[in-house]
């Protein structure tokens, strides 16, 4: 991998990172008060669907160990 796709990486791992965060604002934010269930369910379900992506995204910066 070369420090272009690290940087790019690394670019939208915060890109997602800040998204997630956001997500979870919101969510505690509709878990305080009356709040619309499918709505919340849908946010949950995206912040999972991110928090794969980063792991995801992680483990590709972490380089390969030769055996």
């Amino acid at each position: 991998m070369d420090t272009r796709d690290a940087a790019e990486i690394a670019r939208r791992l915060a890109e997602l990172r800040r998204e997630h965060r956001t997500l979870d604002e919101r969510i505690r934010q509709m878990e305080a008060g009356p709040c619309d269930e499918l709505e919340a369910r849908r946010l949950k379900k995206r912040k999972l669907q991110l928090k794969d992506c980063i792991a995801r995204l992680e483990s590709a910066l972490i380089p390969d160990e030769p055996a």
